[in-house]
C-alpha cells in the first residue's frame, strides 16, 4: 500500500530534480502538506494522485492510448491501488492493465518521474464525480524489446499510437526524454 510519505519521497527527488516545476506544483505539495484526506483515495477531493508511464520504444515513441471517458490521446495511467507497492509499480501496473504490455517488457530508467502534472478531470456524473484535480506522476520505461503486442482494455481504451517522443506534450516532456534514455 502507498502512502503520503511515499508521494512526498517521489515528489521531493522530482523537485529535487527539476526545481523550476516548484510553482506549477504548489497545489500538490500544499495538499502533502495539509494532508486533506488520503491522496492515494480516489474519492479524496478536491484532488488525489494519479500514476501514469512514458512508454518509449526502440525507435524513440512514445506509447499513447485513446481514453473512452476523457476521449483524448493520453499516456497509459490511472488511479492508485490497494495492492501498489509503489508510484512507479501503479504506473506499470496501468500499462498491463490498459494496453496488455507485461511488466517484465519494461525497464524502468529511473525511480524519480519525469514528469508530475496536475490537471483538472470533468465530473462524470455516470461515476457520481465531481470535478476534481489528478496529481500525476508520470514515470519513464523503455520497452525491453521492440517487438510488442498491445491487447487494449475496451473498457477503459478505444485505441493506441506510437508518437515521435519530440511530438509529446506536454513541451518540457521531450528533452526530458531524451536526457533520460542519453
Amino acid at each position: 500500500m502507498i502512502h503520503a510519505d511515499d508521494i512526498r519521497v517521489d515528489v521531493s527527488a522530482y523537485l529535487d530534480r527539476y526545481p523550476n516545476d516548484a510553482t506549477r506544483l504548489e497545489s500538490l505539495t500544499d495538499a502533502l502538506t495539509r494532508l486533506d484526506g488520503d491522496l492515494t483515495d480516489r474519492s479524496t477531493l478536491p484532488g488525489h494522485v494519479t500514476c501514469s508511464a512514458v512508454v518509449v520504444d526502440p525507435r524513440r515513441r512514445v506509447l499513447h492510448i485513446r481514453h473512452n471517458v476523457l476521449g483524448t490521446w493520453l499516456r497509459p495511467g490511472g488511479h492508485l491501488e490497494a495492492a501498489d507497492t509503489t508510484l512507479a509499480g501503479a504506473a506499470s501496473r496501468e500499462v498491463r492493465e490498459e494496453t496488455g504490455i507485461h511488466t517484465k517488457d519494461l525497464e524502468l530508467l529511473s525511480p524519480v518521474p519525469v514528469d508530475v502534472d496536475v490537471h483538472l478531470i470533468p465530473a462524470n456524473p455516470d461515476k457520481g464525480e465531481l470535478a476534481h484535480h489528478h496529481y500525476d506522476l508520470r514515470y519513464l520505461y523503455r520497452t525491453r524489446t521492440g517487438a510488442l503486442t498491445v491487447v487494449l482494455d475496451p473498457d477503459e481504451v478505444s485505441g493506441h499510437r506510437w508518437m515521435p517522443v519530440g511530438n509529446v506534450q506536454p513541451a518540457h516532456l521531450p528533452t526530458r526524454v531524451a536526457q533520460q534514455l542519453a
